[in-house]
């Protein structure tokens, strides 16, 4: 039926609805609902984002415009307070546990961070959206502005967010490091935001590897030199101990200390960590990798929905963000089953323009790419002379 063929009808038929129901039921979101359930609200959520709809008003207005195909997505049309009351009473928790199930349906793909050895390799950090005081009064920041922190933990087998806490920006990213739950083993790399001694302690204990830069003016105690290769930008290579009071008190264990005169810039760079078994080189190239969750920040900035928003309330705010992840999280899962060589941001701007479409996802996704990678850069030109 041709009704069946929509893009839009096609990508929802790619997310599991078991574990949509599965987490509306564990935090009761269509109890006591008449007019707009969870699935509901969250495919009219999902289109904003895949769309960058402006404002809920404008959201609704587009909604309205392929209100023929709501039936076969699941939904019906609503009225744009209904969905904005929705925002604001539904808990944002269920979208959230909805995310972290879907995450581990795309821990399924093969990935690799491109090293040669096996630890899991993660990046933390987090980014500031600007908001408004005198709206998000819930969200105090510096001074008369407002904010919103999204921390995350991103898995750099894949670049795929594993760990996200959405917070008011007042609250500092070392307090929501403390509170990372990660495998022994694993290698997590920081920038040097997160300089915490007790962090480092904590982390050594839990058996958990860290890279990350060293703030200028920390009093240490070298203990050991090891010789480096100099035409590699390898300036020193250390095990060192704090020498502060305190911080030989919170973080009293050896560390590694690495300098490395980034080619770029001529800068040194200083990095401190718990790993002696790599190489140095490999440890500076480790840190590099960090740059990743910051491209990560600027696709979702670029191509979601998550610098303006729909509702001013705690709760809205922060499932406009969810359901922006969940929305990264099944473009990352159509580009695999595709087998697309087209880049994320590609595949977003074709679904955007295509949803209402009808036509096949996957044809729509490998055809294009064939027809970009064919056309003849020559005759492109013959346009500017028309």
């Amino acid at each position: 039926m041709g009704h069946a063929n929509t893009i839009m009808n096609q990508i929802l038929k790619h997310i599991p609805r078991h574990d949509f129901e599965s987490s509306v039921q564990q935090y009761h979101g269509d109890k006591k609902i008449r007019h707009l359930n969870c699935w509901g609200q969250f495919v009219s959520m999902l289109y904003g984002q895949l769309t960058q709809r402006k404002s809920l008003r404008d959201l609704w207005s587009n909604l309205s415009s392929v209100s023929h195909h709501l039936y076969h997505w699941g939904t019906r049309p609503v009225h744009f307070s209904t969905l904005a009351r929705a925002n604001e009473k539904r808990p944002a928790a269920l979208f959230e546990y909805f995310f972290q199930k879907l995450y581990q349906r795309i821990l399924s793909v093969p990935r690799s961070h491109g090293f040669r050895f096996k630890n899991p390799l993660y990046a933390f950090d987090a980014t500031t959206i600007d908001l408004c005081l005198s709206l998000f009064s819930w969200a105090p920041f510096r001074g008369a502005k407002a904010g919103v922190k999204i921390h995350t933990l991103l898995n750099l087998q894949g670049n795929i967010p594993e760990y996200v806490v959405i917070e008011p920006a007042n609250i500092h990213e070392v307090n929501i490091a403390n509170k990372l739950q990660l495998p022994a083993g694993s290698i997590v790399v920081m920038d040097r935001g997160y300089e915490d001694y007790s962090l480092y302690n904590d982390l050594e204990v839990k058996e958990v590897f860290f890279v990350t830069r060293l703030k200028k003016g920390s009093n240490l105690k070298i203990i050991e030199r090891r010789k480096v290769n100099k035409k590699q930008g390898l300036l020193a290579d250390q095990t060192i101990l704090f020498d502060g009071y305190y911080a030989k008190k919170d973080c009293p264990i050896p560390l590694r200390r690495i300098v490395f005169k980034d080619p770029e810039t001529g800068k040194d760079l200083v990095f401190i960590t718990n790993i002696f078994h790599l190489a140095p080189l490999t440890i500076a190239h480790i840190y590099k990798s960090r740059w990743q969750v910051e491209l990560f920040f600027r696709w979702i900035k670029q191509n979601l929905k998550i610098k303006s928003f729909y509702g001013t309330s705690e709760n809205a705010v922060k499932i406009q963000i969810w359901i922006a992840l969940i929305a990264y999280l099944v473009i990352f899962w159509l580009k695999h089953l595709s087998k697309s060589a087209l880049s994320m941001m590609q595949i977003t701007r074709l679904l955007q323009m295509n949803l209402a479409a009808k036509s096949n996802l996957a044809d729509l996704l490998n055809l294009h790419f064939k027809l970009s990678k064919n056309l003849d850069p020559i005759k492109q030109l013959c346009f500017n002379n028309i």
